[in-house]
Formats: structure tokens, sequence, C-alpha cells
């Protein structure tokens, strides 16, 4: 089973949106996939609970194993606030990292020393835990995305996608769904933001 840790200290980073998007991503792709929630205010859980049986299925991790098939994938939407020994303890159980950051002057620095806090973790120095950062929130021709894309520059870490603001992931969160419960032509262009993100997670 593979586990992808979606982890930034800043509240309202994002994790959440992406955390549920990945985890459908995945099992749309045909994956076992389940999903655990460590944040204090249960939003992955509650859209698992407002998900329809019809959609792919995605389980919670609470739930009994014999219960549900063998997992492919383990998706963490992390807590606000993950540093030292939490922090540890779910690098160790990470295969891939993905770091959401948001469009304001707080998200990059905390951010900033969030990826520095990664850089010294051995598993990361040593290249068995690879590390991405998505740009969160974009609106086009803003100068906080200016700013944002500025900085994912500067990073020495694959910049995975930069997913544009948009309506559609604040309604499909609403409902338990995802972009990619959608009908394609409702979603051509996020999902066309998301490729190089899946790609990236497919990769061993």
């Amino acid at each position: 089973m593979q586990t992808i840790l979606i982890a930034n200290p800043k509240g309202g980073s994002g994790k959440t949106t992406l955390a549920v998007n990945v985890a459908s991503s995945l099992a749309f792709a045909g994956g076992q996939v389940t999903l655990l929630d460590m944040d204090r205010q249960r939003s992955a859980r509650l859209w698992l609970e407002r998900r329809s049986p019809e959609l792919p299925v995605i389980w919670p991790l609470e739930t009994r194993r014999d219960e549900r098939p063998e997992a492919d994938w383990l998706v963490i939407d992390s807590a606000a606030g993950l540093h030292g020994k939490n922090l540890e303890r779910a690098i160790k159980l990470a295969s891939k990292v993905i770091v959401p950051v948001g469009t304001s002057l707080f998200d990059m620095q905390a951010s900033q020393d969030f990826l520095d806090l990664l850089r010294a973790e051995k598993a990361v120095r040593k290249g068995r835990l690879q590390v991405g950062v998505v740009g969160m929130r974009m609106s086009a021709r803003t100068r906080a995305a200016a700013a944002l894309e500025e900085f994912l520059a500067g990073l020495d870490l694959p910049v995975l996608a930069c997913l544009r603001e948009a309506q559609v992931y604040v309604n499909t969160l609403v409902e338990g769904k995802s972009i990619f419960d959608l009908p394609l032509h409702q979603t051509v262009r996020e999902r066309e933001q998301w490729a190089s993100l899946q790609r990236w997670l497919e990769k061993p």
C-alpha cells in the first residue's frame, strides 16, 4: 500500500480539498483507496459521510479490515500545526508527501518553514521519501498568484500542479464529490491542471 500524506502546518492551506480530490482521483482510476482524517475539524470525514455509494468507493481507514478490501492507497489529511514527534510519525507512514501552498504571504512563509523541516528529515535527505508542492486557489492575472508562482519557481522541489480558484471545488465538497465525479465536460480545465500530479502519484 502506498501512503500519500497531505501536509502543511498552516490552517486553511487547502489540505482537505487536495486530500479528497487525490483520494477520488485514485479511486476513479480503479484503485482501492482509504482516507484518514487527522484534522480536528473532521472535514474529510464529513465529506466521506456525504459521499454517495454510487460513486467510486473511498473507505474511512477506521472501517474494520474484514469489511473493506485490501487498500492500494492510503491518503492522509493531516492536522494543522503538524510538527515534532507527530510529524516524524506521519513521515514514517508516508510513501509521498504533498504540500499545498496558498497565495498569501503567511501561507508562503509557513510553507517555506515546513519544507525546510521536511528537508531535514532523514528519509527525505536519503531520497526514500518523495516530496512535491501544489499551488492552491490561484486566480489568474492577480498579484497574489504571480507572487506564488515566483515562490514555487524558487523551490528545489517538483511543483506538481497549480490549481486555479474555482467554485467547482467548493460545490463538490459539500456534496461528497470531487472534480473527478463530475462529467468531463464540466471539469476539463481542472483535470488538465491535475494531469502532472496524477502522473507523479503513479510513479513508483
